[in-house]
C-alpha cells in the first residue's frame, strides 16, 4: 500500500510564512538604509510602465489567442492549418529575438507598407507620411509580447475549449442555439475552469518576461534599475531591489490567482450541490 501524499491545498504554506518573513526584514532594512531607500524610489519609476506592458499585452495576446484557438477548431482546413502555422511558428522563436525582430524589422516594415498604401491620401493631404519615429519603442514592444504570448495562450484555450462534453454542446445544438450562443452559453463557462490555472501562469511569466522589453530602452523597472547601477556602480544594491520588487508582484500575483481558483472552484461544486 502507497503512503498518501497529503494535498497541497490543505497543507500548511510555511513557504509562504518563511517567504513573508524574509520580505518583512528586507523591507526594515530598505525603510532603515538611505542607501536602498534611495535606489527603491529611483527604481519604483518604472512599476508603472511595467504593469501597463503587461497588461496591454496580456490583453491583446489573450483577444489573439482565443481567435487563434476558435481557427485551429474551425471546420475550415485553411484556417486550422493556418493557426497551426502561426502557433509553431512562434512558438518556436525566443521572446527575446522576437522582441529585435518586432521592433527592428517588423516595425519598418509595416511602416514601409502603411506609407506604401496610404499614397493617395498622402496626396490629398488627408494623412502624413509615416516614419519610424511614429512607432514607439513602447508599443513595438507590447506588440512583440503580444505575438509571443499569443501562442501559448491559443493552446490554452484550444485545450480548454476541447475538455467541453460533446454531449453538452450537442444538446445545445438540437436547442437550437448559434454557435455563438453555444460558445457563450455552454463553452467557455466550463472551459475557463481549466483554462484559469495555465492562462495565470501565463499571467505570472509575462509579468517576469516584460523586463526584457529594457534592452530597447523602455523605462521599466529593470530599465530604471540598469540606468541607476551604470551610473552609480551600485550593482549589488540596485539588482537586489529589482529582484525584490519582481518578488512582491509576481508572487502576490499568484496568491491572488490561486484564491480565484479556489473560489471558483468551491462556487461550481456549490452548484452542483445545489
Amino acid at each position: 500500500m502507497q503512503p498518501q501524499t497529503p494535498d497541497s491545498e490543505d497543507e500548511f504554506p510555511w513557504w509562504l510564512v518563511v517567504a513573508g518573513i524574509c520580505g518583512i526584514a528586507i523591507a526594515i532594512v530598505i525603510a532603515t538604509n538611505g542607501l536602498y531607500l534611495q535606489v527603491l524610489n529611483i527604481v519604483s519609476r518604472g512599476i508603472g510602465i511595467t504593469i501597463f506592458v503587461t497588461l496591454t499585452g496580456f490583453f491583446l495576446a489573450s483577444a489573439l489567442g482565443l481567435v487563434l484557438a476558435v481557427m485551429a477548431l474551425s471546420q475550415s482546413v485553411i484556417a486550422r492549418q493556418s493557426a497551426r502555422f502561426y502557433v509553431e511558428i512562434i512558438r518556436g522563436v525566443p521572446i527575446l529575438v522576437l522582441l529585435f525582430y518586432i521592433a527592428f524589422v517588423g516595425a519598418p516594415a509595416f511602416v514601409t507598407a502603411w506609407n506604401w498604401l496610404t499614397i493617395p491620401l498622402q496626396r490629398l493631404g488627408v494623412v502624413d507620411a509615416m516614419v519610424i519615429r511614429d512607432f514607439p519603442l513602447l508599443w513595438r514592444a507590447i506588440m512583440a509580447l503580444t505575438i509571443g504570448y499569443s501562442a501559448f495562450i491559443a493552446e490554452v484555450f484550444r485545450a480548454g475549449i476541447q475538455s467541453v462534453d460533446k454531449g453538452q454542446i450537442e444538446a445545445a445544438k438540437a436547442l437550437g442555439l448559434t454557435r455563438l450562443q453555444r460558445f457563450r452559453l455552454i463553452v467557455l463557462p466550463q472551459a475557463i475552469r481549466t483554462i484559469l490555472p495555465p492562462l495565470g501562469n501565463d499571467f505570472v511569466a509575462m509579468v517576469k518576461d516584460s523586463s526584457l522589453v529594457s534592452v530597447l530602452g523602455v523605462a521599466d523597472l529593470t530599465q530604471m534599475g540598469k540606468v541607476y547601477a551604470s551610473g552609480s556602480f551600485r550593482f549589488f544594491e540596485t539588482y537586489s531591489i529589482v529582484a525584490y520588487v519582481y518578488l512582491i508582484l509576481t508572487i502576490g500575483l499568484s496568491l491572488m490567482l490561486r484564491r480565484l481558483e479556489r473560489y471558483l472552484r468551491r462556487a461550481e461544486e456549490a452548484r452542483e450541490r445545489g
